[in-house]
């Protein structure tokens, strides 16, 4: 019987439970993101395949192009002179709609359930993904075709951003938040080598499969989520996370009048406390210009915007530039573009475990971002020296370009989410994330963009494009990391605890 088992050994019982709960919605939600970048990755493999020169290649016998007609084998309407204006206009149609549509999805992420919301965006994104591909089986060659697709793909992908760092802020607290989402904002890095080496299978053959095959493991995975996904712990009687230093007796004291469930969600915590003694007013969400105002959300989000800039285009450009400049086939730029993302996994981990031991997110991005930019104008003039130096700086410029981004969408994302000035109230956290993020999108939409239109003039030109916004983004912070620095002489005088900024 129940009361014959020791306290602690409940305490044991339950303590595992949370412990699992909290483990398969990490894993979960990691999965979920893997299949949005997986999805969004084949594009940037595809491009070498679509235009390419043919001189080399056997012609068809059945063939009615020229004889000088040295792209009969590219794949039109990307066959032309313009082809990287045409395929910068796609991944910008993407984009677009994904910045648009993040600064919706926030919105609508807090007043739906994120489970349905989740799902459905999943299972439209698959089938999006997978459109785009059957153009190849469908003979397809009109541009609308393409840009359509990359819009609508753009705008239900926001669906899965704010949805995921939300479900993962409801189940964790801040102590340790930056390493843990370090670790899990790998999903990332990890989802763009699955695209890779999916996309890559079939690149020199039937490119269709590099979309379709990732659309489907997508839908196949909004089915997962739709039955599984568990959105706040009280949903399973699991207990809420702590965050900003509350002390753990002040949940533990049942006769405490701060622990009923209205009461609960004022102390701090981002979640509702669901109990059957009786129902609480649900907290009004904060609107767009409520969010703004929160200490360093406009900082950092201006920062992600120029950091996601170097980022996307790295993810979008980076295979043809190897392509280009190191003369690999197309499969194999694709492979070894995949290095940059190890390096982004290593980066994110890194930067988590930084800033959690020295309670400075805003110092630890901007030592990574003064340390890529000398790091990418290597790159450029040595990486392609050899295959050891490629490897090499490509782990490099992964984890000085990923680490900042990767720490800006989580964990400072959750911290500002769940700050002090909004009284706990959890509706907050989906529209920061989609504030921040969405802001950097819009970087994301540039940066390939002017990857397609600067490339045309020179590598080297794109390069100098990169590295002049790795330094607008460090410039942006400082003001917070000049904060940080006071609050690090404070404690150190005082002996003190860091004081939350």
């Amino acid at each position: 019987m129940r009361s014959s088992l020791a306290p602690g050994v409940w305490f044991f019982r339950a303590f595992s439970r949370d412990s699992w709960f909290r483990g398969s919605i990490l894993l979960l939600t990691f999965l979920i993101y893997t299949c949005y970048h997986m999805s969004r990755k084949p594009i940037s493999v595809v491009k070498s395949r679509l235009h390419q020169n043919c001189s080399e290649q056997i012609k068809p016998i059945n063939d009615t192009h020229s004889l000088n007609d040295t792209m009969w084998c590219s794949w039109a309407p990307f066959d032309k002179d313009n082809y990287k204006e045409l395929l910068a206009g796609v991944d910008n149609a993407f984009l677009v709609a994904y910045a648009i549509g993040m600064f919706i999805s926030g919105v609508f992420g807090e007043r739906l359930p994120l489970r349905y919301y989740l799902s459905a965006g999943m299972l439209l994104s698959g089938l999006f993904t997978s459109l785009f591909g059957l153009g190849y089986f469908w003979n397809i060659h009109e541009l609308w075709y393409f840009v359509v697709i990359q819009v609508c793909n753009g705008l239900v992908q926001t669906t899965g951003w704010p949805s995921v760092v939300t479900c993962v802020g409801n189940w964790f607290g801040k102590g340790k938040r930056g390493f843990i989402m370090g670790i899990w904002n790998s999903h990332t890095s990890v989802g763009n080598i699955l695209g890779s080496l999916i996309a890559g299978i079939w690149v020199n053959g039937q490119w269709g499969l590099s979309f379709v095959v990732p659309g489907i493991i997508t839908a196949i995975m909004g089915v997962i989520t739709f039955l599984f996904l568990i959105e706040h712990p009280e949903d399973v009687d699991c207990s809420p996370p702590q965050h900003h230093g509350e002390p753990a007796e002040n949940q533990d004291n049942p006769e405490d009048p701060g622990n009923s469930p209205c009461s609960i969600r004022d102390s701090g915590l981002e979640t509702v406390a669901k109990t059957s003694k009786g129902p609480c007013e649900e907290p009004a969400a904060i609107n767009f210009f409520g969010a703004l105002r929160i200490p360093g959300v406009v900082e950092f989000s201006l920062c992600l915007l120029f950091a996601k800039l170097v980022s996307y285009t790295f993810l979008y450009w980076l295979p043809l530039y190897i392509f280009n400049v190191a003369h690999f086939s197309a499969k194999e730029a694709g492979d070894l573009s995949t290095l940059f993302d190890v390096g982004g996994i290593i980066g994110g981990i890194m930067a988590g475990l930084i800033s959690d031991y020295t309670n400075g997110r805003a110092t630890t991005c901007c030592v990574m971002l003064i340390l890529a930019a000398p790091m990418m104008f290597l790159y450029n003039y040595i990486g392609q020296d050899g295959i050891t130096s490629s490897i090499v700086m490509l782990i490099i410029c992964g984890g000085l370009v990923n680490g900042p981004y990767a720490l800006i969408t989580t964990a400072v994302s959750a911290d500002l989410g769940t700050h002090k000035s909004l009284k706990g109230n959890a509706k907050a956290l989906s529209t920061v994330t989609a504030i921040i993020d969405g802001t950097g999108s819009i970087g994301a939409a540039l940066g390939p963009l002017l990857a397609g239109l600067i490339s045309p003039t020179g590598w080297n030109n794109v390069f100098y494009m990169l590295i002049s916004a790795d330094v607008l983004a460090c410039l942006l912070l400082c003001r917070l990391v000049y904060k940080e620095i006071l609050a690090w002489k404070v404690s150190l005088s005082r002996g003190s605890g860091y004081k939350e900024i």
